[in-house]
C-alpha cells in the first residue's frame, strides 16, 4: 500500500497535493512518500522477525541521502555495489557492520575503502577478486570477512536483463566449482569465510524460484560445514517485486513464511536485500505536457520528462501507470506519453487509453521510487530532475534540480584549441 490518493479529484501525496509541489519546484520531479517508505520497510522487516536476520535495503534501488536515512533510522543495513554507495551509505548514517559489498567488477580502491569502513563482509564473484581482497588486506594488515556469491543456474523467469541466478550470467560462481572455491579462499589467510550468497533476479513475482535457490545453497551449507567451514551469515539477496500493473507478487510475509520453513534447523543469520519491494511504490515522477499532436497513425502527449529521466519503459519495455494530477472530464484517447529526447524509443507509454490531455496539465508517472532517479542521465544534456520527499503535510526538496553550470562542471577546453591572439 501506499499513499498516494486522490481527493477532491486531485492526486495527494499523503497531504501534500502534488501541484503545490508543481508551484514550487520545476518539472519533471521525482516524489518520495515518507510514510510509504516506513510503512514498507517495517512490513518486510517484521515479517522475518522471528529469526536472527540483517534487513540491507539494496542502494542501487534509490541511492537519494534522505531515503537512505530514513531506512537506517529504522535500524536497515545496506547493500551495495560500488565506493560510491558505501560513500553515500555512510553519510547517511548507515553502520558500517551492516553493509555488505556485492558486485563483480570491485576496484582496488574500492575494496580499500570498505575495508577501512570496516563493512560487515564482502560478497565475492570470482576466484580471482578473492585473490585480489586477500593481497590488499594482506598489505594493510586486516583480515577481510567473505561470502562467495553462488550462481545456482535458477531460471527466475523475470526480464533477461535483470536475471542474475542463471549460468549465462555475469554474476557469481558457478555452484559447481563453489566447494572447491570455499577450500581455496580457506588457505587464504587474510580472509575469513563467514557467508553464502546467492541473488537469482529482480521483479520476481512468484515464491518458486526462492526456493529452488535456497535448497541449492542449504546443500553447499551442509557440505561446507563436512570440511570444518561453518557459516555464519546465508545472504538470500533480493529481487521480490511489486505490482507495476497486473503483476500478484507474493506480501513479504508469505514470501518470509516459505523461507523460513526451508531453513528451520540452520543456525546462521539471515541477510536481506530489498530494494523495489520498498520503494518502488513509494515514489513517482511528475511531468508537464508540454504539447500534443495528432499522425495520420497516432495521438500524442508530449511531456517534458524523458528516457533520460525514467529509462524503464524504453530499456526494458516497462508498464508504469500514468494518471492525472487533476482528474477532468476529458474524454479518453489512445495515445503515446512520449518526451523530448531526440530517440524514437523515447516514450513513458506507448498506446495507453488516457484523458485527453491539454498543454500545461501535470502527469504522474506511479511506481517510479525504484531504478528512476538513479538510472537517469544528462542525455542530450538535460538537467536531471529535482527530488522531493513529503512527510505529513510538508514537502522537503532534497536533491535540486541540476542547472544547466551543473551539466559542464568538472569540464575544461585546452589551451591548444583556444583561438591564437595576433
Amino acid at each position: 500500500m501506499h499513499y498516494f490518493h486522490y481527493k477532491n479529484k486531485e492526486l495527494f501525496c499523503e497531504e501534500v497535493p502534488l501541484r503545490a509541489i508543481a508551484r514550487r519546484v520545476e518539472t519533471p520531479f521525482y516524489v518520495y512518500s515518507y510514510r510509504t517508505l516506513k510503512r514498507h520497510f517495517k512490513a518486510f522487516d517484521s515479517a522475518f522477525a522471528q529469526a536472527p536476520h540483517l534487513t540491507c535495503y539494496s542502494v542501487k534501488a534509490n541511492s537519494n541521502l534522505a531515503v537512505l536515512r530514513a531506512f537506517f533510522n529504522l535500524g536497515a543495513g545496506a547493500d551495495i555495489v560500488s565506493g560510491g554507495e558505501l560513500m553515500r551509505a555512510l553519510n547517511a548514517g548507515a553502520d558500517p557492520r551492516k553493509i555488505v559489498f556485492s558486485g563483480v567488477g570491485k576496484k582496488k580502491e574500492e575494496i580499500e575503502y570498505a575495508l577501512d569502513s570496516d563493512i560487515l563482509l564482502f560478497n565475492v564473484e570470482s576466484s580471482q577478486e578473492l585473490k585480489i581482497i586477500n593481497l590488499i588486506a594482506r598489505k594493510a594488515g586486516k583480515v577481510a570477512r567473505i561470502a562467495l556469491r553462488i550462481n545456482p543456474d535458477i531460471d527466475p523467469s523475470t526480464h533477461p536483463y535483470i536475471t542474475t541466478g542463471l549460468n549465462e550470467n555475469k554474476f557469481g560462481i558457478d555452484i559447481k566449482t563453489s566447494l572447491q572455491q570455499y577450500r581455496e579462499a580457506r588457505k587464504l589467510k587474510n580472509l575469513e569465510i563467514v557467508g553464502v550468497d546467492c541473488h537469482i533476479g529482480s521483479q520476481l513475482t512468484d515464491i518458486a524460484p526462492f526456493i529452488d535457490a535456497l535448497r541449492s545453497i542449504k546443500d553447499l551449507i551442509f557440505q561446507l560445514k563436512k570440511e570444518g567451514i561453518n557459516i555464519s551469515y546465508l545472504d538470500l539477496g533480493g529481487g521480490l517485486g511489486i505490482t507495476y500493473s497486473e503483476e500478484t507478487p507474493p506480501h513479504p510475509k508469505q514470501y518470509a513464511r516459505a523461507l523460513l520453513k526451508e531453513l528451520k534447523g540452520m543456525k546462521c543469520t539471515l541477510i536481506l536485500e530489498p530494494g523495489r519491494v520498498l520503494t518502488g511504490n513509494a515514489g513517482i515522477i511528475v511531468t508537464r505536457v508540454l504539447y500534443t499532436k495528432k499522425s495520420e497513425k497516432k495521438n500524442f502527449v508530449i511531456v517534458d520528462a524523458g528516457m533520460n529521466d525514467l529509462i524503464r519503459p524504453s530499456l526494458y519495455g516497462a508498464f508504469q501507470e500514468i494518471v492525472p494530477v487533476k482528474i477532468s472530464r476529458a474524454r479518453e484517447i489512445v495515445v503515446d506519453v512520449v518526451g523530448p529526447i531526440c530517440e524514437t524509443g523515447d516514450f513513458l507509454a506507448r498506446d495507453r487509453r488516457l484523458p485527453r490531455f491539454r498543454p500545461g496539465e501535470f502527469l504522474a508517472v506511479m511506481s517510479s521510487g525504484a531504478y528512476g532517479f538513479v538510472m537517469s542521465s544528462n542525455y542530450n544534456s538535460r538537467a536531471r530532475a529535482a527530488e522531493v520527499m513529503v512527510s505529513g503535510k510538508d514537502f522537503y526538496v532534497v536533491r535540486e534540480h541540476e542547472s544547466y553550470e551543473d551539466l559542464i562542471r568538472g569540464e575544461s577546453i585546452p589551451e591548444f584549441l583556444n583561438p591564437k591572439r595576433r
